[in-house]
């Protein structure tokens, strides 16, 4: 066969093939351009979206986006995408039931972001663990604790404990106990507490403040002061208190008494010693 013959029957396929990986580069160009349009839009959505829920969009958007390029570009070479679909179907499914675990996180995932518990930035506490909400994914939430540590913990893991979140209510309840000896005035006592309620400006008046007697403790008597700050001002206010309490009460001539015990000695009777013979009468 001469070489005119060999490029009239093979040309056709050369153009076919060229047109094919044209397509295919075509596409995948096409892809990565609307997946990088998708995360741009959904980052400019800030604004508008709970700061929790973009992440999780961003990355949903861009895989939905990925595979059906992945799948036009099959379909371009051919490939029969129907039976691909449906390999992927049970590949998945046997996946599925040896990762039941991680699909455990990835369920627990959907229901934090559904219902919405905490959002980025809230102070949250499941088990003994205390952190600040950084990012909810479909797998894990990162958080930062006080100390500067990062913690990534499983969604399952936060979604199956009892979950405490300081963050939501716009107020807080501070409790401060003052504790005086037996021999102080109570009412003296209840004055101290008061000016201190009175000089810390960021204490709301609704509710509000509450004075009582906690308790009559075996050394001293316990005040109880119960007000309401917002929460943001929780801590400032609570360190500030504490600060200012034990000179208020020296001021006003009352005792921070210390754990006390009485001893009391009682003599022992001196017995007969029964060996010892008896006395001669």
């Amino acid at each position: 066969m001469s070489l005119d013959g060999i490029g009239e029957s093979y040309w056709p396929l050369f153009t076919a093939g060229f047109l094919r990986i044209a397509a295919a580069v075509l596409v995948i160009a096409v892809t990565l351009g609307v997946g990088h349009l998708a995360r741009s839009a959904i980052n400019r959505l800030t604004s508008r979206l709970d700061a929790t829920l973009v992440p999780v969009l961003r990355n949903i958007a861009t895989w939905a986006i990925y595979i059906v390029g992945a799948l036009v570009v099959l379909d371009v070479f051919g490939i029969n995408t129907t039976s691909l679909i449906a390999l992927l179907g049970a590949t998945g499914l046997a996946v599925g039931l040896a990762l039941k675990d991680t699909l455990q996180n990835i369920a627990a995932g959907f229901i934090l972001l559904s219902l919405r518990p905490f959002r980025v930035g809230d102070v949250i506490q499941f088990g003994q663990t205390v952190g600040t909400v950084r990012q909810v994914g479909l797998f894990t939430t990162t958080l930062d604790t006080s100390d500067g540590l990062r913690i990534t913990a499983p969604n399952s893991t936060i979604w199956g404990q009892t979950l405490t979140n300081y963050s939501h209510n716009q107020t807080r309840r501070v409790e401060i106990v003052a504790s005086i000896a037996y021999g102080d005035d109570i009412e003296a006592g209840m004055q101290v507490l008061r000016r201190l309620v009175a000089d810390e400006p960021r204490i709301l008046p609704e509710p509000q403040p509450s004075f009582a007697v906690r308790a009559l403790g075996d050394s001293a008597v316990n005040l109880q002061v119960r007000v309401w700050t917002p929460t943001v001002e929780y801590w400032d206010v609570y360190w500030t208190l504490m600060k200012r309490l034990k000179p208020a009460l020296e001021g006003a001539g009352l005792t921070i008494p210390f754990p006390q015990r009485e001893l009391h000695i009682v003599q022992k009777p001196e017995w007969p010693d029964p060996s010892s013979p008896e006395p001669k009468t």
